[in-house]
């Protein structure tokens, strides 16, 4: 709902949503989304090859460029074991590559797009931790100046944000650090203890 908000979808019925301090109401819906890759929950990939799915939209990315965010994307490895490597025929829906890799590709085309910000809607979720740690460290060294926003269920995946906000149905429950919302929100304390253990954590004197 938070992503679909920002990208104007539909708009807030109150409030407001700011991008660069300028309410996106005041934007057209074309330079808003220009400026911002999105992610979706479900991945999904055209009919065509690895490198039309990467470059979608812009058929004059360079070669170089679709193999980069391949990289980011931690993504180049399974495709060089192809056969026809980044020329590899992908069916309608991405059904002939497995779902962690399909959320791969679809993470490297909103990475190809070299946006201001990029919107991940529980993006991570079909990835392994080591997978999923190697592409948060690659974002935060190789698009630091980018704003990233992570929709996720999994702790260890945005336990390093700056800032993270916890919802619990529909309603802000807490606002902080991994570390702060540790100490002082119990719900989000509730969800990382459920995932786990508290020397995972980081937790001393075995929080109650």
């Amino acid at each position: 709902t938070i992503l679909k908000l920002i990208e104007r979808f539909y708009d807030v019925d109150s409030g407001v949503v700011l991008v660069n301090g300028c309410d996106i109401r005041q934007l057209s819906q074309a330079s808003l989304r220009a400026a911002l890759g999105y992610v979706p929950q479900k991945s999904y990939l055209f009919s065509g090859t690895i490198d039309t799915n990467v470059a979608y939209g812009r058929e004059s990315m360079p070669e170089s460029h679709v193999e980069e965010a391949l990289a980011l994307a931690q993504a180049s490895q399974f495709v060089l074991e192809k056969p026809e490597g980044a020329s590899q025929p992908i069916s309608q829906g991405g059904t002939n590559v497995s779902g962690g890799q399909r959320q791969r590709l679809c993470i490297a085309r909103a990475l190809a797009k070299e946006a201001q910000g990029y919107l991940f809607d529980d993006s991570f979720s079909a990835l392994d931790y080591k997978t999923d740690a190697a592409l948060r460290q690659r974002l935060a060294t190789e698009l630091p100046q980018a704003t990233k926003i992570i929709v996720a269920q999994r702790i260890a995946s945005i336990r390093e944000a700056d800032t993270i906000v916890v919802l619990k149905d529909g309603v802000v429950s807490g606002v902080g650090t991994h570390a702060s919302l540790l100490e002082g929100c119990e719900q989000y304390r509730k969800i990382a203890l459920s995932q786990l253990s508290e020397e995972e954590l980081g937790m001393t004197g075995g929080a109650q």
